[in-house]
């Protein structure tokens, strides 16, 4: 019988955001997990931006210096590097501003664009979404989400951060449209990253959010970065070093109920630590989850907020 190949999903210690050792870390991920890049490949990092709305810690938000290591890193191997993201309120630039990371990656030779460029795509889920085109033309897409707690989602990982792809207000409307349909919006969530074959994940655990989230959790010295091609055998990592229950994630319960090969433990190889190494203690993730469905008001703020960025900087 020939032997199923298994899926390496690289997991480490990581307590530092001193960008030379990042970069040291990044490599090690990289170089166990079996990422490379070719001299000239147009690479997209692609952060976590939720919203500027997460002061004073920015927790919501991928950490500055990690984008920072990521981008020196593949500017050193030859390859062009373009930082961009959809938030859910404001642009990705303005994002960026509050949270540090334009001031991180300053001095440096990069584009930034906010996902507003869209291309119309149909999922085999059969639902459509406006997927950035940015995301969709590049060679490699870096996914750099931060390990959080989420008040709908239970956690929010590194599938959770694909859907940062979807551009603007679109992201809201999903909520609104597919939110309470049964398992509407996880089937979305779940279909996104089959869009960027070659895409890996990097996951920003050096201070996670726990508690509640997306946006105004509090932190938790997690200390682990942890990379993989697979988003949801790094998702079924992440769960088991922060002490969580998968069944209790609607997001990672589709991608079980698929039968998708990054659910089964078997199926996953730790060429460096294994979660259980790595196990936190007291992460605290949310009792009860809120409806993912959002309220037509909603809608409308973030409307309003995203057309005065727009003027603001214009």
């Amino acid at each position: 019988m020939r032997e199923i190949s298994k899926i390496p999903v690289a997991l480490t210690r990581c307590r530092t955001h001193d960008v030379a050792e990042l970069k040291e870390v990044i490599h090690l991920i990289f170089r166990n997990a079996g990422f490379t890049l070719r001299t000239g490949n147009v690479v997209l990092l692609k952060p976590n931006l939720v919203s500027a709305g997460s002061a004073p810690l920015h927790l919501a938000c991928t950490s500055p210096p990690l984008v920072r290591a990521m981008a020196e890193w593949v500017l050193d191997h030859g390859a062009k590097v373009i930082v961009g993201d959809s938030p859910a309120f404001g642009g990705a630039r303005g994002v960026m501003q509050s949270c540090g990371m334009l001031q991180a990656l300053s001095g440096l030779e990069l584009d930034l664009v906010n996902f507003d460029r869209a291309v119309p795509v149909a999922l085999p889920c059969g639902l459509k979404a406006q997927v950035a085109r940015a995301a969709l033309e590049c060679d490699v897409l870096l996914n750099l989400p931060r390990v959080k707690a989420h008040g709908q989602m239970y956690v929010s990982l590194a599938v959770k951060n694909y859907f940062g792809v979807v551009v603007g207000w679109r992201k809201a409307l999903h909520h609104a449209l597919n939110g309470d349909i049964g398992n509407r919006f996880e089937m979305l969530l779940a279909d996104l990253p089959g869009l960027f074959p070659g895409s890996f994940s990097l996951i920003d655990g050096i201070v996670a959010m726990q508690r509640t989230g997306p946006m105004k959790g509090d932190p938790h010295a997690l200390g682990v970065l942890a990379g993989s091609f697979d988003p949801v055998a790094l998702d079924s990592a992440i769960l088991e070093v922060i002490g969580a229950e998968a069944g209790r994630s609607p997001l990672w319960c589709e991608c079980f109920r698929r039968g998708l090969p990054g659910t089964y433990p078997d199926r996953l190889s730790y060429p460096l630590d294994h979660p259980k190494d790595l196990q936190a203690k007291d992460f605290q993730l949310p009792q009860g989850l809120s409806p993912v469905t959002f309220h037509p008001g909603r809608m409308l703020v973030g409307g309003c907020r995203r057309l005065g960025t727009r003027i603001f900087q214009t």
